[in-house]
């Protein structure tokens, strides 16, 4: 969907024609390179004047400088160095982005006092650039007053100027493997739901064998003799047929058992007979999120060519009404061979993950398993839409995605599970009931899901505020964020590649 910018990187140099200019800057102001390049003294000249100290993310831009052909010069603040991470460099990329516009050809120049600025940096830097371009922009047809259609603005080229190309190129192709995975789950979420049904939505999960990855996909038949009742269910409104995708990436060893992760993909909910009010259902066409994000962290993880065993499975349904749709009070059976009092149809995603959790424990035996849920109105009354929500049984695996949200903003925070919750999805008509009391319902769908994970480390993240709609920050201003790849990226890397 995005055109986006090509990335080189190259020693330091300044444009002698066209394009834009771009300089880093802290307190200090600039750097020996940068500012033997002749741009750098008009700029120099600009900071006063504009009252530009060298703050975090703050920018000064001269137009049509005189004395050069360039177009633009801009200057962006990063603050003290000493105190960037690695998310900080894709804030300064994704500013830098933004300031970028029209223009064509772009030179920035990472060259700051007193601070050696590396390889890691520069394609951080770069990362956040490309993050900041996404544009979902496939079903729109621009036109001028004249009724001719214009054509599309060729990409950008951005070179990076720094100390060491070589390695920040090196960094750099990690970093586009994970970008693309974000694009990807970005597509799927934006997509509308007449384009991405569960059939369309395996086929492009199918596309992931070109990158090594073995992709299985069950239809209706397969998963009814399995005994998916709960997945089923749901699905049986819709004329347009259940799927459910599992991927492999076998990048370690062959004795270790996989990571799993697992995904919500109901591609349009309207709620069932339970059904949703007519305000803000178009946004239900993105409650497929989840399988979004595990086939975006799917990609990236074969893209890099992770070192690791990584399974993922989503479940795929479209939640319809018709006479044939689920009805409150139906009492469906699950693969695990528990029953489910169904009283809300609208409760629909956790019947769809019982089914795809109990499945991929019993096939795969995973050492850990993570899913992902636009589960719950009620996890953005707790928390808003910065953080999603996270449940687990396991205190070490809690730990670990707390730190990798930490480190890529995809930030979690763990909510609590317990007994005193448990007994509230009990049914006296069936082994329990999707729905609990009114209050506490992110963790009442979390105890539900618990049911279907026996012993196995698992993790559940309620992405409902983050997945779609969030607010737009310096690195995505898309209503589908992709959120959930880069962190579960993080994850991985961190924890289980070899």
């Amino acid at each position: 969907m995005t055109s986006r910018p090509s990335i080189a990187f190259a020693k330091f140099a300044a444009p002698k024609k066209g394009g834009v200019f771009v300089l880093a800057a802290d307190d200090g102001g600039l750097g020996d390179a940068a500012k033997a390049c002749d741009p750098a003294k008009t700029l120099e000249r600009a900071f006063p004047v504009a009252d530009f100290s060298g703050k975090f993310a703050s920018l000064v831009e001269v137009l049509a400088p005189e004395g050069t052909s360039l177009d633009r010069l801009v200057a962006v603040g990063v603050g003290k160095v000493s105190g960037l991470d690695d998310h900080a460099w894709l804030k300064l990329g994704g500013t830098i982005a933004a300031s970028l516009r029209k223009a064509a050809e772009v030179a920035v120049v990472v060259d700051l006092p007193g601070a050696a600025v590396g390889g890691k940096q520069a394609a951080q830097l770069a990362a956040g650039i490309l993050l900041r371009s996404y544009v979902f922009d496939k079903y729109k047809t621009k036109k001028e007053n004249d009724g001719k259609k214009v054509e599309s603005k060729k990409p950008a080229k951005v070179t990076i100027h720094t100390t060491d190309p070589a390695s920040a190129k090196k960094a750099f192709a990690d970093e586009v493997a994970v970008i693309d995975g974000v694009f990807l789950a970005r597509d799927l979420v934006n997509e509308p739901a007449n384009v991405l049904g569960p059939v369309e939505f395996a086929a492009r999960v199918g596309e992931l064998e070109a990158l090594g990855v073995t992709v299985e996909i069950l239809v209706e038949k397969e998963m009814k003799k399995l005994g998916m009742g709960s997945l089923l269910g749901v699905a049986q409104g819709s004329p347009r047929g259940a799927r459910m995708a599992v991927m492999r990436w076998n990048g370690g060893k062959a004795k270790d058992s996989p990571v799993a992760f697992i995904g919500k993909g109901v591609t349009f909910d309207t709620g069932g007979n339970s059904i949703k009010t007519a305000s803000g259902m178009e946004d239900m066409k993105g409650d497929m999120g989840g399988a979004a994000a595990v086939t975006g962290l799917m990609h990236a993880l074969a893209a890099r060519k992770a070192k690791a065993n990584v399974v993922g499975v989503i479940g795929l349904v479209e939640n319809a009404v018709d006479g044939h749709a689920q009805r409150p009070g139906d009492i469906v059976t699950s693969m695990s061979g528990q029953t489910i009092e169904v009283l809300n149809t609208d409760a629909e995603g956790r019947l769809v993950l019982a089914d795809a959790l109990w499945y991929c424990n019993d096939r795969f035996q995973p050492k850990l398993m993570v899913n992902l849920a636009t589960l719950t109105g009620a996890i953005m009354v707790a928390l808003g839409q910065h953080y999603a929500g996270l449940f687990s049984n396991n205190d070490e695996l809690a730990d670990r995605l707390t730190s990798a949200g930490q480190a890529t903003q995809e930030r979690v925070w763990r909510m609590p599970l317990g007994t005193e919750y448990d007994k509230l999805i009990d049914s006296k008509n069936a082994d329990m009931k999707n729905i609990g009391g009114r209050y506490g319902g992110a963790i009442i769908a979390a105890q539900f899901l618990q049911r279907f994970v026996k012993d196995t480390p698992w993790a559940h993240l309620d992405i409902a505020g983050t997945a779609l709609g969030a607010p737009s920050n310096e690195i995505n201003q898309s209503w589908g964020s992709g959120f959930g790849v880069r962190l579960l990226d993080r994850l991985v890397r961190d924890n289980y590649e070899g």
